[in-house]
């Protein structure tokens, strides 16, 4: 006999949500004409991740243990993680609105001057929208999947529309292409390394639930060795979502073909959700056996901090720059995870909202800085910003400073917990070399801004234009969070403590 699941819809909603309007946009998509397309997508998009960030709010007292069956939990720790993807993908959503990559040259277009002009205003590239909202879809399931089914489902979910979206820039369209098949090959290869992995795990301990792969672990005189091998291969998949070194390879060539929006998004948004599930699978399903893997991680997130500090000195993009820098930022949360402890969860919480949105701002800003082929990205272009637009040259500046722990900025705050969180535990390790790496990462922040505020101007083709209404909000709200969260971090800090709960 077949039972009928126990489905909790409201605690399910944000994810229906995002759903629904993916799919709406899907039928805009082929039904609406063209040139009415981009206000609705745009739309629909911000109002759906909107709604969505509201129903979470609505709903964080109402935390059960199966919303879903025993598949999903929905939690403290979940929803402030779904909180943040919303948040973030609701600004982010923000500077798709005015990205010179998702326009083709205006010779190949069809029809009159007026016409052309209207698709180079990103009219002809709406398809982005549904596919972003999906990839949401999977990134609010992704931290609150509790089985390991769901968890590969969900990883696919956000995964894909990524490898599509990461290939439609236009301008720079074999960069893209080559990045969008860099990126699919190798997720697909990691996605299949998490997929073995599971099953490994499944016959360890005959469930896919992770409570019982929990109370397996535990059990006395157990072998561990399906277990163990299990976890190596979910790691990787894992390690792979977040850019940590040696999956890391990826993440250069990626973020520097896809449409700079898209990376923005793809940059904070992802690494909320795969931070999410992976804090959630080694608390709650391998913490029994942490002193075989946390000696791994601990060694991976040394490696990470220190590889991505030292490559991106070297870096003369300025998105390629950003990507090592979020190579970085990988290994720190990594000590989060390590800590396996409430504080390790309420400062890694803390830092992937502090890191998403002024990443998220960082690369919005990038979108200004052009010519007449579209965005300069090379560090040597951008002698003399600030007098061109000091109010532009000031933002990134702050979210550099952000990026290298300064005081008075959210980036402080959130390494100094997540070194804190790491000390507690014991890993001294991880804190003596991710000062060591923060230093050596200022050295490239700085050095971005001394190129933009103290020197010449060299080229005078390279202009900042002048942000839309959506574009000037976008950054506004990334500006003021950084610096808020840095003067006044309990803000947010206290609230992440009292959502620092996982259901076991």
């Amino acid at each position: 006999m077949l039972t009928t699941p126990n489905l909790d819809y409201n605690l399910l909603a944000p994810i229906l949500i995002v759903l629904g309007g993916a799919l709406i946009g899907v039928f805009v998509e082929g039904f609406i004409g063209r040139a009415y397309r981009a206000r609705i997508q745009i739309i629909i998009a911000l109002l759906t991740t909107a709604t969505a960030f509201c129903w979470v709010i609505s709903i964080h007292n109402l935390i059960s243990q199966s919303a879903a069956v025993d598949s999903v939990s929905i939690d403290g720790g979940g929803l402030f993680m779904q909180g943040a993807i919303l948040a973030m993908a609701f600004v982010a959503l923000l500077f798709f609105t005015q990205n010179d990559h998702f326009a083709p040259q205006a010779s190949a277009l069809p029809g009159s001057q007026e016409e052309a002009a209207a698709v180079l205003a990103g009219v002809q590239m709406t398809e982005i929208y549904p596919l972003v909202l999906f990839a949401i879809s999977g990134m609010l399931l992704f931290p609150v999947a509790h089985d390991l089914i769901t968890l590969f489902v969900a990883l696919e979910v956000l995964s894909i529309p990524l490898y599509i979206i990461t290939g439609l820039a236009r301008r720079r369209r074999l960069l893209s292409q080559e990045a969008a098949l860099k990126y699919f090959l190798l997720g697909a290869y990691s996605s299949a390394f998490f997929l073995f992995g599971g099953a490994l795990v499944y016959g360890f301990s005959g469930s896919l639930s992770l409570a019982t792969i929990r109370t397996a672990a535990a059990t006395p005189g157990a072998n561990h060795i399906f277990l163990l091998l299990g976890i190596v291969l979910m790691s990787v998949g894992l390690l792979f979502k977040v850019g940590a070194v040696p999956f890391h390879s990826w993440t250069p060539d990626v973020y520097q073909g896809a449409p700079t929006a898209v990376t923005g998004f793809m940059a904070a948004c992802t690494k909320v959700a795969a931070f999410g599930a992976m804090f959630r699978i080694f608390i709650v399903g391998f913490a029994a056996v942490q002193n075989d893997w946390r000696p791994v991680f601990v060694a991976i997130s040394i490696v990470t901090m220190a590889g991505g500090a030292i490559a991106a000195i070297s870096q003369r993009d300025v998105k390629r720059t950003l990507a090592y820098s979020s190579i970085t930022h990988a290994g720190f949360l990594l000590a989060g995870v390590i800590a396996l402890s409430q504080a390790g969860l309420t400062s890694m919480m803390f830092y992937l909202v502090a890191y998403g949105f002024a990443t998220i701002g960082a690369f919005g800003i990038v979108t200004l800085v052009r010519d007449s082929t579209g965005e300069v990205n090379d560090l040597n272009r951008w002698a003399g910003l600030a007098k061109k637009s000091p109010g532009v040259a000031t933002a990134f500046a702050l979210f550099l400073l952000s990026f290298g722990g300064i005081p008075l900025t959210a980036g402080f705050i959130a390494k100094f917990s997540i070194f804190t969180a790491a000390y507690a535990s014991g890993n001294i390790a991880i804190v003596v070399v991710g000062v060591l790496s923060s230093a050596i990462a200022l050295f490239f922040y700085l050095r971005v801004i001394l190129i933009m505020f103290f020197k010449e101007p060299t080229d005078d083709t390279v202009t900042v234009v002048v942000p839309s209404f959506l574009v000037t909000t976008g950054i506004t709200i990334c500006f003021v969070i950084t610096l808020v969260l840095g003067v006044y971090p309990n803000l947010l800090f206290n609230l992440a403590t009292t959502m620092t709960t996982l259901v076991p």
